[in-house]
């Protein structure tokens, strides 16, 4: 790292280079701002990167985690520190399997990029039973309309790719890009459901259409054919537009005044070391950012930076996620691998409130790291002991489970979840995230409305259900954590994203949601993110430029 990147004043520090922090910085570059991204994780171009695969295929199981097996799922672009969940009696520990690194998630993700229905801006109105308990509000403080025209932005910049989803409307008729064929078993899928009513269409995806391309969904791609936001905006940003990246890099608390951010202490390779900028944006996602708000509690901030409401950590949702094995007469082939079709014929529910999206999941990860994580959630749950004695077992399980997934498709039901005041982020003993998170009673009955809808829909394919919607293991889509609003007392950030009361920091990842929906959120965030930074050049183009 140069010493002139120590020394400068730059105009906009981003913190995180997700799906957030890379489509606000790249924005930013291109205002022709001085921008540097800094992200604890490694770039995929550094020497060693695990590309093509998951790091366990090369470094081996990280359960139990030994230097070596760290290491590998740092240089896979995976997290590799664990989190606590004191959520139950007995606390626990697991690594999440989110993105660490340029591009965040997105680098591990499954592409899909949805925007939301009109409704989701609205979200009281959907759920008449669960309002009174949980901290929903009524409507965003924005809404569809305002964020449509960055959809649209966002979808062309990403390369979209897909087909019109028939329940949204006559007047839903987004640019995307030529989605491809569908495969003999997606087409075929899809006849069925629409000869049982439902409505199916091709799920919208950041991708290019690269023969043989596997997805890549969990791992890094090594063909240049997923458009994640390293690629879509970091890289671009730093070669075409003058931004900088330090990457492996981790940025510790934030110095502040009264109302500005003063500086960005970081560690790099073992020193420390403090930044500096006119505007600092916060993109470290829904676990991180509200952990490092945490972090930089000082006498002007006694309950943690932005803190004010005591609302930095609360209102925590996760997507709950069940996974449906299912049979059809045509096998996916190659074509396992990716998301073609969704439908959205149970996302607003009839009964009352809403239940989900459903769609296409892609391959799940090689048995035997589904028999690892089982094994490492056994000790975790019960005791040490347990998790050595289902390790005799896990072969016969395996062998069933590869039985019953050969020839097999996955479809993955996404439900939305309520913000709760208790479900929270908090900072652990050693500096990490703590995560407190449980089911309400409204969760539940919806989560087991969907299944039982889900059953009665596939009952011809005699799906296998593998759930995971009670599991606080299988993070999904966390967000929530620094929802933003007109009302400090209820929120953390402004509608513009700009923390209340402070001046000059600003958050743009998924953490600003006041309600998850039932949709993937990436798109959501990526246009915020473009909406956030034209608010941020504004007000930069209106504040003098200190010498």
């Amino acid at each position: 790292m140069s010493a002139g990147i120590e020394s400068c004043l730059w105009d906009v520090i981003i913190v995180g280079t997700g799906m957030g922090g890379a489509t606000a910085g790249h924005a930013l570059a291109r205002q022709g701002l001085k921008v540097l991204f800094v992200d604890k994780g490694r770039s995929p171009a550094a020497p060693g990167s695990i590309l093509g695969g998951y790091p366990e295929d090369e470094v081996g199981s990280p359960f139990p985690p030994t230097p070596a097996t760290l290491d590998g799922l740092r240089r896979g672009g995976r997290e590799w520190e664990r989190i606590v969940d004191a959520s139950a009696p007995r606390r626990t520990s697991h690594i999440p399997f989110i993105g660490s690194g340029v591009g965040g998630s997105s680098a591990l993700y499954g592409m899909a990029m949805e925007r939301f229905f009109p409704a989701d801006f609205a979200p009281a109105e959907c759920f008449p039973e669960g309002v009174a308990e949980s901290t929903l509000p009524r409507r965003w403080p924005i809404a569809y309309e305002d964020l449509s025209p960055y959809y649209t932005q966002a979808e062309a910049l990403y390369r979209v790719r897909g087909s019109r989803d028939p329940l949204r409307g006559a007047d839903f008729a987004p640019a995307y890009l030529d989605p491809g064929m569908l495969s003999p078993g997606a087409d075929e899928l899809a006849r069925w459901l629409r000869e049982a009513g439902m409505h199916p269409y091709r799920l919208p995806l950041a991708c290019e259409l690269v023969p043989e391309c596997a997805c890549c969904q969990s791992y890094l791609c090594a063909r240049g054919c997923k458009n994640d936001a390293g690629r879509i905006c970091v890289e671009p940003a730093v070669r075409d537009h003058g931004a900088s990246l330090i990457d492996a890099c981790e940025v510790v608390r934030l110095e502040a005044s009264p109302q500005r951010v003063e500086g960005v202490v970081c560690r790099h390779e073992g020193r420390s070391f403090t930044l500096r900028a006119r505007t600092v944006v916060l993109a470290a996602g829904a676990l991180h950012t509200p952990r490092l708000l945490l972090a930089s509690a000082n006498a002007d901030w006694p309950r943690g930076l932005a803190n004010r409401s005591g609302l930095v950590g609360r209102n925590l949702m996760r997507h709950y996620v069940d996974l449906y094995v299912i049979r059809p007469r045509t096998p996916p082939g190659a074509q396992a691998a990716w998301k073609e079709i969704a439908f959205n014929d149970f996302y607003h529910d009839a009964g009352g409130g809403k239940l989900g999206s459903v769609q296409d999941f892609g391959m799940l990860p090689p048995v035997r790291q589904v028999l690892d994580v089982l094994a490492d959630d056994i000790a975790q749950r019960y005791t040490a002991l347990a998790g050595m004695l289902f390790r005799p077992f896990a072969p016969l399980v395996g062998r069933y489970l590869e039985h019953r997934l050969a020839g097999s498709r996955i479809l993955a039901a996404l439900m939305e979840d309520l913000p709760y005041a208790d479900n929270r982020i908090e900072l652990a003993g050693d500096g990490g995230v703590q995560l407190h998170y449980r089911l309400h009673a409204t969760e539940r009955r919806r989560i087991a409305r969907m299944r039982s809808t889900m059953k009665d829909l596939l009952a011809p394919f005699r799906p296998m259900l593998i759930k995971q919607a009670e599991s606080n293991e299988r993070l999904a889509h966390a967000c929530g954590t620094c929802r933003f609003g007109e009302d400090a007392g209820t929120s953390v950030l402004r509608p513009d994203n700009r923390a209340h009361d402070i001046d000059n920091l600003y958050v743009v990842d998924a953490s600003f949601f006041p309600s998850s929906a039932g949709i993937n959120p990436s798109l959501t965030i990526a246009a915020n993110a473009l909406r956030v930074a034209e608010a941020i050049g504004r007000a930069m183009a209106q504040e003098p430029v200190s010498p």
